[in-house]
């Protein structure tokens, strides 16, 4: 019985990784090497999702959801199938006791695993929660889950390449920094929300899916979990993509020199940053285009750092992995950081 256990674990182990690499290679290395040679060349990226070269998005309608949802899906979809196949996989394919091991500690270590797993990863947020769902469910701590969750985007090394070659080398830096402080200190903060009581179920949990590791089976059980993490997460995602594509003119309603330094805009954009879903490093051409419509430095600095870490389609994803008070507290904060990314560029110059 332990032999069969140990070879599992190595099977399930080898599988995962191969998939990994192979879906990530295909999915995101290789794509964002050649786009980085475009971004070198042409100073873009593309034009923005948001509103492309118009100075405000279309007025809410189904077409206007139905357009935002049809390109927003082509650039996501296999980052998302991706997702989904590993999240399914950490609970089927790799032994708990590995992922308790690697993330399970509430100390500084597992955050700071998580947040180096992220950095290859370079999934937007919406794509990296299965991933997260499956780590908690595997009993990753929720400091390590978080930080390996908003580090994907936020920390995403091409994403920061990009921002070098399209918006400037002083942005890159001012997103790194403020990045690596998000994402360190809301893992540190989610770690100390958790609550003795909320560690001693941890372990038990542990112990108890230790105990009810299945000894064959797992690449049947596998795809058990996959269609069941497919069908509770996709439609619903689905349905908010399709209503912040409607929306969005009221997130965004225009662009240009109105949308000043002011602390009153810097917050709103924020905000609406938090809020919104965009595709990896979608909020690069979506800044470059404001900046060139006459919007201000700080507005714009607060949408750098605020578009990629979380939406409401990823927080919706995660809600059932974390307490609503953790994933009220990372609301909170990153709207907070996107105002201090606006203050920042303001006060340097932008």
């Amino acid at each position: 019985m332990q032999q069969n256990s140990r070879a599992n674990a190595w099977i399930g182990g080898i599988v995962f990784l191969l998939i990994a690499v192979a879906g990530l290679f295909y999915v995101k290395w290789f794509p964002y090497y050649n786009r980085a040679f475009v971004a070198a060349a042409n100073h873009s990226i593309g034009s923005s999702i948001l509103m492309g070269t118009a100075a405000s998005p279309p007025a809410p309608s189904w077409d206007a959801a139905m357009n935002y949802a049809l390109v927003y899906g082509r650039a996501i979809w296999q980052a998302m199938v991706l997702g989904l196949l590993l999240g399914s996989a950490i609970q089927a394919l790799l032994p708990v006791e590995w992922v308790a091991k690697l993330l399970g500690k509430a100390g500084f270590g597992s955050i700071a695993r998580g947040s180096l797993l992220a950095i290859p990863g370079m999934m937007c947020t919406c794509c990296a929660a299965p991933v997260v769902v499956g780590l908690r469910e595997r009993q990753a701590s929720p400091g390590a889950a978080i930080s390996f969750w908003l580090g994907n985007s936020v920390l995403n090394p091409a994403t920061l390449v990009f921002i070098g070659f399209v918006l400037g080398w002083n942005w890159t830096a001012l997103r790194f920094l403020l990045g690596v402080l998000l994402v360190f200190g809301l893992g540190y903060l989610a770690n100390r929300m958790v609550t003795p009581a909320e560690a001693a179920a941890a372990d038990e949990q542990v112990a108890e899916l230790v105990a009810r590791e299945p000894q064959s089976g797992i690449f049947m059980r596998w795809l058990t979990i996959l269609a069941r993490m497919t069908v509770r997460l996709v439609p619903e995602y689905i349905v908010l993509v399709l209503l912040l594509g409607a929306t969005r003119a009221w997130l965004f309603p225009y662009a240009g020199p109105e949308i000043g330094n002011t602390i009153w805009w810097i917050i709103a954009l924020s905000i609406a940053g938090t809020l919104f879903v965009i595709p990896t490093a979608g909020e690069v051409p979506i800044v470059q285009a404001m900046l060139a419509l006459g919007v201000g430095a700080g507005p714009a600095g607060a949408l750098l750092m605020t578009l990629p870490p979380i939406s409401v389609p990823s927080l919706a994803i995660v809600s059932r992995s974390f307490r609503p008070r953790l994933l009220v507290a990372v609301t909170l904060m990153v709207v907070a950081f996107g105002i201090a990314g606006g203050l920042l560029a303001v006060g340097l110059t932008f």
